[in-house]
């Protein structure tokens, strides 16, 4: 009998190694036919993209009607899929990936941009962890669930974006003109959040539950200039350049929320002394002196902390010989949730502290309140990652970057970023030279992202 049971359990296990390879195998060869797709904004081979993502689809047992592919301008199509659930009156659960990419050019990398490759343990491709990973992670889970039969306890609902590189229109236009495709009880994003680990070794998992908002204005100073050999105190570049000087001076006041707080909190359980001690002291109670040496240890932490404004181009002048009649800056400002553009151009006013400059916004926020810290979706992502990396916490993140996650948040959907890919901090390769990502890693990933599925939208079918 114990011969038996022996041979049973060892037939058992080869058979699950064999499946789990066998998934591997399918990962990896949709992550290698997105890359070599060249879904950047001056090739735009959306169509191509969508078309090979729906064909998988289909051949998976998807219905024609469950995949949209429908776009915000020629060009620029989404890939909506929708994989139906048991009628048990809950609203779907939305998940989100981008298919565009940063352009690359082949003399800025090592090696050709758009060629899938996989060297000592990486996967090499533009596209590989922004976000084409996360592509392959929502298609490869759709085949892989719907082939094993499972039954979700609800509708869920794949929503994949063509331009979130650039100004964010087709999740706009999918909210705007076809929310009932997309609309959900909560969304879980691919591109935010993610591990953190140093020297191969897990330190933190983070989910994001914020965004900071994007804004930027244009200054300007203007005067009548003259010639070059007769200068005069009224100098627009000097008067310009005195101003940005003040500004980049200034620190915005710390304005933490319910999501920057826990970061703080849960975050300090990875460090130690001075450090640890203040994260915990700013996430209960305001704390100038540690606001001041947390800032000063992290641009990061400086940012997850406070508006940010920054300035990121210049111009002034109009000949060599002749004094500048104009002179002009782009400021960049990311914003946290509860402020507002009109406080940001008064302090921005205030600190330059000259009338001549003038502040126009170039760029239009778009308000993202936090998602709440919800503990029937966060619970059990905390409990899968106990599972899966003993150890590691689970921190909410508020990012300082932008995702399409903030339109969705503002069209009053809570959204949380859960890529799950660990990455080194300091070797983050997205929209840069040799861009990739963990073989380990992204298969590991995908296979929390099923976990995760199938319990957050109920068992799988046993």
């Amino acid at each position: 009998m114990r011969a038996l049971f022996a041979t049973t359990l060892a037939t058992c296990w080869a058979a699950a190694v064999s499946a789990q390879d066998g998934h591997r195998a399918i990962e990896r060869e949709i992550l290698a036919e997105l890359i070599e797709i060249n879904t950047s904004d001056s090739a735009r081979h959306f169509d191509l993209i969508t078309e090979k993502i729906a064909s998988r689809l289909r051949a998976a047992g998807f219905a024609a009607e469950d995949i949209v592919i429908e776009g915000h301008a020629p060009g620029y199509p989404n890939l909506v899929a929708r994989y139906r659930g048991r009628s048990s009156g809950k609203k779907p659960i939305l998940l989100l990936a981008h298919m565009d990419v940063v352009d690359a050019r082949r003399e800025d990398w090592s090696f050709e941009p758009y060629r899938f490759q996989e060297i000592d343990g990486f996967y090499y491709g533009r596209g590989t962890s922004d976000n084409k990973a996360g592509v392959a992670t929502l298609v490869a889970n759709f085949v892989r669930l719907k082939r094993e039969g499972f039954v979700p306890d609800r509708d869920l609902v794949m929503a994949l974006t063509s331009d979130e590189e650039l100004a964010g229109d087709a999740i706009k236009w999918l909210l705007r003109e076809r929310r009932s495709l997309v609309d959900a009880e909560y969304a879980l994003n691919t591109d935010a959040g993610g591990g953190a680990f140093q020297n191969g070794k897990p330190l933190a998992f983070g989910v994001q539950a914020s965004e900071k908002v994007y804004l930027t204005f244009t200054l300007e100073v203007r005067n009548k200039g003259g010639h070059s050999s007769i200068p005069v105190p009224d100098n627009a570049i000097y008067r310009l350049a005195r101003g940005l000087d003040r500004l980049g001076r200034y620190q915005f006041p710390v304005r933490l929320n319910e999501v920057s707080r826990g970061f703080f909190r849960e975050t300090a359980r990875t460090e130690k002394g001075q450090t640890a001690a203040d994260m915990r002291s700013l996430a209960t109670r305001a704390d100038p002196a540690a606001a001041r040496r947390l800032s000063a240890l992290s641009p990061y932490y400086n940012s997850v902390m406070r508006t940010t404004c920054v300035a990121t181009r210049l111009f002034g002048g109009h000949a060599d010989n002749a004094l500048p009649q104009l002179a002009r800056a782009t400021v960049n400002c990311r914003m946290v949730p509860d402020d507002t553009e009109e406080a940001v151009a008064a302090t921005m006013r205030r600190v330059m502290a000259d009338s001549a400059i003038s502040i126009e916004v170039s760029f239009q926020p778009t308000a993202s309140p936090a998602s709440p810290l919800r503990a029937d979706v966060l619970g059990p992502i905390t409990e899968l990652v106990r599972a899966t990396w003993p150890g590691v916490p689970v921190i909410p993140e508020m990012s300082t970057g932008a995702t399409d996650g903030l339109y969705v948040r503002n069209a009053g959907i809570p959204v949380y970023g859960v890529s799950a890919i660990f990455e080194e901090p300091n070797d983050v390769r997205a929209h840069g030279r040799d861009e990739r990502v963990g073989v380990k890693e992204f298969h590991q990933a995908v296979t929390f992202w099923y976990r995760m599925l199938t319990t957050l939208a109920g068992p799988p079918k046993t």
